[in-house]
């Protein structure tokens, strides 16, 4: 219980903050992406860490799940960063992206797909930054995507707008003699 609250004290009904949540998420969400859990599982205990109101509403939902170091999971969670410098770079299939993902592509071509990775939280930042190169992201159906980026001599494509309940997805950076595509999954 001392993981999940940075205070003295392990009383389960003190109140979750949403740090403690984001944690928990962390957790899941590695767990999904090392085969411990199953998508279906993941979204079950996702959504109950988000509706969680106290300390000991997040104890379950990680108990059966091995111990992973406080500092490790939350640094995977913060920051990433991928680039394609002279290159052509594919990220596809079940990965844990960070809370802040930085793409770079300088010219090269950097295609990521993130319908099938774990997104940590209800709320990630793409920062998309593209110099004579090209950025190709694909979000899940359900995403609520923010475009906050510009472009100059390039081309910017961003699928916006809300399709469902899934996590917000705000995408910012520039595109500099570049392109920049982000498109919805189809939905299933």
């Amino acid at each position: 219980m001392t993981s999940l609250t940075p205070f003295a004290g392990d009383d389960p009904a003190q109140r979750a903050s949403d740090a403690d949540r984001d944690r928990v998420a962390g957790i899941l969400g590695e767990a999904l992406a090392t085969g411990r859990l199953t998508t279906t599982e993941h979204a079950d205990r996702l959504d109950a860490a988000y509706a969680a109101v106290t300390v000991g509403d997040l104890v379950p939902l990680t108990t059966d799940l091995p111990s992973t170091g406080a500092p490790s999971a939350g640094a995977v969670a913060e920051r990433q960063k991928i680039a394609a410098v002279f290159s052509k770079v594919i990220r596809r299939g079940r990965w844990v992206a960070g809370r802040h993902t930085e793409l770079r592509s300088t010219f090269g071509a950097l295609i990521v797909d993130l319908s099938d990775a774990v997104i940590p939280g209800r709320e990630v930042t793409l920062e998309l930054n593209s110099f004579c190169g090209k950025l190709i992201v694909t979000v899940p159906h359900e995403a609520h995507v923010i475009d906050e980026g510009l472009a100059v001599f390039s081309k910017r494509a961003v699928t916006a707008g809300k399709d469902g309940d899934g996590p917000l997805i705000r995408v910012t950076g520039r595109a500099t003699f570049g392109k920049i595509v982000v498109y919805r999954k189809p939905s299933p």
